[in-house]
């Protein structure tokens, strides 16, 4: 990174980095979140949240040897704990939130920080963008399924995950915000906090150069796996939607609009997918595939039927 003036900030900032059983990971993202935070005035502190409940990643954290990088162990099971973990250490005015598995571009920190300090809003969003381990095969390449949004900056968005995101703790707090236990396994707690915060008010602000890199595992380059993130997603739309209904007969309504939706997205991809075997088009195929999975997983959703993400040996 070159040398620049290390961007002055009022408030205090923390990076956390969840983490769970990928040593590997984790040391490759450390020395370029301890750079980071660096580039802030004063330094920020970088949080290393650990979900293995034998607490491996300790080693790694003491093994990188920085002033700036605390370590803390976070033994209960799910993603939900090691996210509302890292709320109640960070102890600053600016929690950012990226995934171990990630790697930040050169001025994402301070990109970040300066959206917010435009207008100080309840979160910021980045893009992610995809890099593989090898080279997707050609039905998973066809349907560009690691293809992620990108908007302008300074647009307003409704949810986000927690893989790149900025929140003012002060505006969560006040809204009493934490990340629901209850999806710390099935996924979705993240989907679930931003919605609520949406809510409630709080506004969720893109800033479109603030990206990180995700580093997709030749595990996730399948069929199988995009199929089965296509079904929980949908099926976590669902569910959170359910949650967040405030009465029985709202519930209702939501259920009968989601299964609607549900089983329009299956019968719309499903002709998708029929044209493309016709036409010998691949992408289209592929891509109707994928919307019938999402569909199906909006329906299984609606009617209580919740896909576990985060299974766990």
């Amino acid at each position: 990174m070159p040398a620049q003036p290390a961007l002055p900030v009022s408030q205090s900032v923390t990076v956390a980095v969840l983490t769970y059983r990928r040593p590997g990971d984790l040391a490759a993202v450390l020395p370029a979140l301890d750079q980071q935070a660096r580039t802030l005035d004063p330094p920020a502190g970088v949080l290393v949240v650990d979900n293995d409940p034998d607490g491996g990643a300790r080693t790694t954290v003491v093994d990188h040897g920085s002033d700036l990088v605390r370590y803390v162990h976070e033994p209960e099971p799910g993603i939900a704990a090691a996210r509302n973990r890292a709320l109640t250490e960070a102890g600053t005015d600016l929690l950012v939130f990226i995934d171990d598995d990630e790697r930040p571009s050169e001025h994402w920190l301070v990109d970040l920080v300066r959206t917010y300090l435009v207008d100080r809003p309840a979160a910021v969003v980045g893009p992610v963008v995809s890099e593989y381990e090898r080279d997707p095969d050609a039905w998973v390449a066809a349907g560009r399924f690691f293809d992620r949004r990108r908007l302008p900056t300074g647009t307003t968005v409704e949810l986000a995950a927690t893989n790149n995101l900025l929140l003012d703790l002060a505006q969560v707090r006040r809204e009493g915000l934490t990340f629901d236990l209850g999806l710390g396994i099935t996924g979705g707690s993240d989907t679930l906090f931003t919605r609520q915060l949406t809510r409630a008010g709080g506004r969720l602000v893109w800033c479109d150069s603030a990206l990180v890199v995700d580093v997709v595992p030749a595990s996730r380059l399948s069929r199988e796996w995009v199929l089965r993130r296509a079904f929980r997603s949908g099926n976590s739309w669902s569910h959170t939607s359910l949650l967040l209904a405030a009465s029985p007969r709202e519930r209702a309504v939501q259920r009968a609009v989601l299964t609607t939706r549900g089983t329009i997205r299956v019968v719309a991809g499903a002709a998708r997918a029929g044209v493309g075997a016709v036409t010998g088009s691949l992408p289209h195929r592929v891509r109707g595939v994928r919307t019938v999975a999402r569909g199906a997983g909006l329906v299984a959703g609606a009617w209580g039927s919740v896909y576990s993400e985060y299974r766990r040996p």
